[in-house]
């Protein structure tokens, strides 16, 4: 081949590669031009195909706006943490967020104080506990609730609270902040829950013996079909097989969102003497303000066991407990009206039925 032609095919190689380039270049050029009028034409037939749709009935229409709502929140939150204004009253709801307030402590049984003397006697172990529930550690001058809003013929006895101005019980009052938790089994009045009502306190009752899960009667008070224990019912055991719907009182705080009560009240017939040690336990009772509780010493009560003196022990060991969590008893009410037996026994001058009045010196 001649130097000339040999040139010549030198020249002519780079327009071919040109051209190659040029081929990819228009075939990328029309897929994305495909690409695009195939986007525009789906999103064009969209509203077409929203415009062919035949219209819901009204029910199916609030069904598919509840459906939505129910997919973006699925637990209605009644009451938070932080507290509402005194305008805004509130309940509570089963499923409302646990409180993180309460670590919970692993503690299966409480400290027992050493014995009263030498060797078990029930006489001294009865001794040194009507001693020590009949003797205030603390003075409370202002008890009576008669110069509180809306309480002009209240009572101070037997559930007596504290409204001294040290303790923050009386403002929380007067701003209508307090919260008073109400145990009972539906045998006592409720003129004590009524007249807190009426000062501005957020009061709930928990009465077992009531037809609905929850009433309310007025503006600050409600009641709820629970009792409260010192377990929370075996989740093997169907709901109707259970007496009644019972939990502790740590699970309601975590269902009701609620973080603190400023009073609790108890009047449990024997069971309280579990229920106290459960919240022991469980530190509960450090976000309570002031504990008024009916003790009953007639018998041992719900799951107590052991002879007399060692009953008599754990007793005197609870109430002991409540004092290392900076509860100190302000007034004792013996009550005359109820028989004069200690555990069945005509002896000691005791009453069967005492109602004790703690605050919590720490609270704030």
């Amino acid at each position: 081949m001649s130097p000339w032609r040999c040139a010549a095919a030198q020249e002519r190689r780079p327009g071919k590669g040109c051209a190659l380039r040029l081929c990819l270049l228009s075939a990328t050029l029309l897929l994305c031009l495909l690409q695009l009028g195939l986007r525009r034409s789906w999103d064009a037939d969209q509203p077409a195909k929203e415009a062919r749709k035949p219209p819901l009935p009204p029910g199916a229409r609030r069904a598919e706006k509840a459906s939505e709502a129910t997919s973006r929140r699925q637990v209605t939150y009644v009451r938070s943490g932080r507290r509402r204004g005194p305008a805004e009253p509130t309940c509570c709801l089963q499923g409302a967020p646990p409180s993180d307030a309460r670590k919970k402590t692993i503690r299966w049984h409480i400290n027992l104080q050493p014995w009263a003397s030498p060797t078990a006697s029930l006489n001294n172990e009865a001794r040194r506990l009507l001693k020590y529930i009949s003797t205030a550690q603390i003075s409370c001058d202002h008890m009576s609730m008669n110069n509180l809003p809306g309480n002009p013929n209240s009572s101070r006895r037997p559930w007596s609270i504290c409204l001294d101005g040290r303790f923050s019980l009386v403002h929380q009052i007067k701003r209508k902040q307090c919260r008073l938790y109400s145990l009972g089994l539906g045998s006592d009045n409720n003129q004590f829950e009524i007249s807190m009502a009426n000062s501005g306190c957020e009061v709930h009752r928990f009465d077992p013996s009531i037809k609905l899960a929850h009433i309310q009667k007025g503006q600050r008070l409600w009641y709820h079909r629970l009792s409260i224990d010192w377990r929370d019912p075996n989740p093997m055991i169907a709901a109707h097989k259970l007496h009644t719907n019972t939990k502790k009182l740590g699970t309601v705080l975590n269902d009701f969102g609620h973080h603190k009560i400023d009073i609790l009240k108890a009047d449990m017939e024997s069971a309280e003497w579990k229920i106290l040690e459960n919240l022991i336990l469980e530190d509960v009772v450090e976000h309570i303000g002031q504990l008024v509780l009916e003790i009953h010493v007639h018998w041992p009560g719900f799951e107590v066991s052991g002879n007399d003196s060692t009953v008599v022990r754990y007793w005197y060991s609870l109430l002991k407990e409540l004092e290392l969590k900076d509860f100190r008893l302000f007034h004792s009410y013996k009550d005359l009206s109820k028989p004069q037996v200690f555990l069945k026994r005509e002896a000691f001058n005791a009453s069967s039925c005492y109602t004790l009045s703690w605050v919590n010196t720490r609270w704030k």
